[in-house]
């Protein structure tokens, strides 16, 4: 036998007539422990069964709940096998192997474009030469629209850091009205061209094409990349760059949609307009900047007044172009951000050194599944790593 204490402390009785017996000691022998089960007691086709079951459905197991929880995983796994059961800290160490969590979720947009592929790699392309392209006299802008940006004041003060202690905000706030931003974002450069305003209507987006067009007279052809706004391809949008182009602008052959797009992504025009795929707006390497202006501006910011925003803005975006613009370094290639492999690598695995299942680390992830190609090669073609550096 293990070596047991002498003595057992227990809990107060309560008995029926109204008095409390205390018990000084316990034996052991009284004390029923349950059997300990070593990390890799159960063979491999039984944990994966255990991430078998976590992947699937819970109404295909008869599981009331909509998300699986480690005790309906226990459940559904005793019901099958009573006789040798996982306990739910088993169940916990094979998902925490395997980096599985299926407690989390998550929003994604899938793009169901047809020419997805083809549209991806024409932008892709665009940002890997715009530097060649910009010592040529050709310029690759990235333009869209950051909407209802809120001017908050705080109610109360915030309270500045202090050591050991985060700043505090207080939640309550006075709102003061909404500006959008309308940029554009010169991939080859990183500066960045802005009209601030109330509204985002197809004038205003007209507006702020013919202010950007005028920042570069010198310059021989532009490509704007937009996503699929439609006053992004409205009719005053055509009128203007019909204009640019040197073009006659003729209203009855521009009346629907489809004409439009015709229209402005001729590619033998001066202004070329090249539009992200349906649900691929995050191609945009303006969304990029709006990230960024989001986290290191408005996020935290405390604005008294709508002129004080406005003020507080324009140094941002001064302070920007003056001494923080550059080009990103862009690397997806148009290609499938995720393979078709179960498991593929995580963060925690490539760390870890492992993968699936098991205490023991393995490297045939690796071996199973090599890299992309394209990662591999230095081409400059759209199979190539798309990196700038300026």
């Amino acid at each position: 036998m293990c070596r047991w204490p002498t003595k057992w402390p227990a809990p107060a009785i309560p008995w029926l007539i109204g008095e409390t017996v205390t018990l000084r000691t316990v034996s052991p022998v009284f004390k029923m422990l349950r059997g300990l089960v070593g990390h890799g007691a159960f063979p491999p086709d039984e944990q994966l069964e255990v991430l078998t079951l976590a992947t699937s459905q819970t109404n295909e197991h008869d599981c009331a709940a909509s998300q699986w929880s480690l005790d309906d995983l226990a459940a559904a796994l005793v019901n099958r096998h009573a006789e040798e059961a996982m306990t739910r800290s088993t169940i916990w160490r094979v998902l925490n192997a395997a980096d599985l969590k299926p407690h989390r979720s998550v929003y994604w947009l899938n793009s169901h474009d047809a020419d997805f592929d083809a549209k991806a790699q024409e932008i892709c392309q665009l940002y890997v030469q715009a530097p060649v392209l910009y010592q040529h006299g050709e310029l690759v802008i990235c333009t869209d629209e950051k909407t209802g940006m809120q001017i908050l004041q705080r109610k109360h003060p915030t309270l500045a850091a202090q050591p050991g202690k985060p700043e505090k905000r207080e939640h309550e706030y006075i709102r003061h009205g909404t500006r959008c931003l309308i940029a554009s974002f010169l991939v080859p450069t990183g500066k960045v061209v802005w009209d601030l305003g109330v509204t985002r209507t197809s004038v205003d987006f007209t507006a702020h094409l013919a202010h950007v067009a005028s920042q570069f007279p010198s310059h021989k052809r532009f490509h704007w990349i937009l996503d699929n706004l439609n006053t992004h391809w409205s009719l005053q949008v055509c009128e203007l760059l019909a204009r640019l182009n040197g073009l006659p602008f003729h209203k009855k052959a521009l009346r629907t949609g489809a004409q439009r797009r015709t229209f402005l992504t001729d590619p033998e025009h001066k202004h070329v307009v090249h539009f992200t795929p349906k649900h691929g707006s995050w191609l945009n390497q303006v969304e990029l900047w709006f990230s960024t202006l989001a986290r290191r501006f408005l996020k935290r910011g405390d604005f008294a007044s709508a002129e004080e925003f406005v003020t507080r803005l324009t140094a941002y975006l001064n302070d920007h172009n003056a001494h923080r613009a550059h080009p990103y370094r862009w690397t997806y290639t148009g290609q499938p951000l995720v393979r078709a492999t179960p498991f593929s690598q995580t963060r925690r695995q490539q760390r870890l050194g492992r993968a699936w299942f098991g205490s023991r680390p393995q490297r045939f992830e690796q071996f199973l599944y090599p890299p992309r190609p394209y990662r591999r090669q230095t081409t400059s073609g759209c199979s190539g790593t798309y990196k700038m550096v300026i």
